[in-house]
């Protein structure tokens, strides 16, 4: 009896350690690196790529991304720590130690960079290395503490996987993928600083100067607005850059309306003095980049 509680207890623990290393890589913020991904692949490729390519591409940027976030988490246990949304976190739990966080992280930034280089080609292998070092190095060590614009020139890590997917399929870069990582860039803001103000406590309590904490709910709402416009006015570009067709346009008109939308809504909230809700905006956001990124992917496929 006592062997086979063990057992159990054995295998409970296991499981808890691999959720807890698997929660380092951040699976949720994982998901949309990799929505911007695989679209992307069809574009360049202007029709179905290989689906080893594509798969091996996705495996590659899972650990890039992965580790880049293990790494976040690994700077950041001492202000998680005092933040209601991140207390919970296995750095600040104490499932994983700070040594097996780091020896995780460098592990799948090595092993994402060599299997890029073995299954798609250098320059994707490149960018996967340097958008790691961008997060890690520019955005969570130099530009987190220090800036309120920390998420906007941040950010631009997360635009990498538009370019790592066309390279992984062209070998090379070109104007629609730099659109998109444009595209990504401009969007980042206004789906990030609505968190900001819902959080605006946990961020004041650490020291952190988001937006949300620096301005007021009015100031941050109109920000929101003017990225929510370019974004829907960089998402346009791509149809005469990349010949898109009537699938990609009115989705762009149609889903970059209603992001636009939220964030007006969030704005006059604002202005009123009512409850702001910014999570409407932060949640509208998310869905806007799969569905517009789902355009992009079917778009290619269509003879219109």
């Amino acid at each position: 009896m006592s062997t086979m509680s063990d057992q159990t207890v054995g295998k409970q623990s296991i499981g808890r350690t691999v959720k807890a290393y698997v929660a380092l890589t951040k699976p949720r913020v994982l998901e949309l690196l990799l929505v911007s991904t695989v679209p992307v692949m069809f574009l360049a490729y202007g029709g179905m790529p290989d689906l080893w390519l594509v798969l091996a591409t996705v495996i590659g940027g899972a650990m890039s991304a992965g580790s880049a976030a293990a790494f976040n988490m690994y700077l950041d246990r001492d202000i998680d720590a005092h933040m209601h949304r991140t207390e919970n976190r296995p750095l600040v739990t104490g499932e994983v130690t700070p040594r097996g966080a780091v020896v995780f992280s460098w592990t799948l930034a090595v092993l994402s960079t060599v299997w890029l280089l073995v299954t798609t080609n250098w320059l994707a292998a490149a960018l996967s290395a340097f958008a790691i070092f961008f997060y890690v190095v520019i955005y969570t060590m130099l530009l987190k503490r220090r800036t309120e614009q920390n998420i906007v020139w941040g950010g631009i890590a997360g635009c990498f996987p538009v370019l790592i997917g066309w390279a992984a399929v062209t070998g090379s870069l070109d104007w629609p993928a730099f659109i998109l990582f444009l595209l990504i860039f401009l969007w980042t803001p206004p789906h990030y600083w609505p968190l900001s103000m819902k959080y605006r406590d946990d961020y004041d309590d650490v020291d952190v100067p988001m937006l949300g904490v620096t301005r007021n709910a009015s100031q941050v709402g109109l920000q929101v607005i003017l990225y929510a416009w370019a974004t829907l006015a960089c998402s346009l570009l791509l149809v005469p850059i990349a010949g898109m067709g009537l699938v990609y346009t009115v989705s762009a008109l149609v889903f970059g309306g209603w992001f636009v939308y939220e964030s007006h809504r969030l704005y006059n909230r604002a202005v009123r003095g009512t409850e702001a809700r910014p999570m409407r905006v932060f949640h509208a956001s998310i869905t806007y980049l799969t569905l517009i990124f789902v355009a992009v992917a079917v778009d290619p496929l269509l003879p219109f």
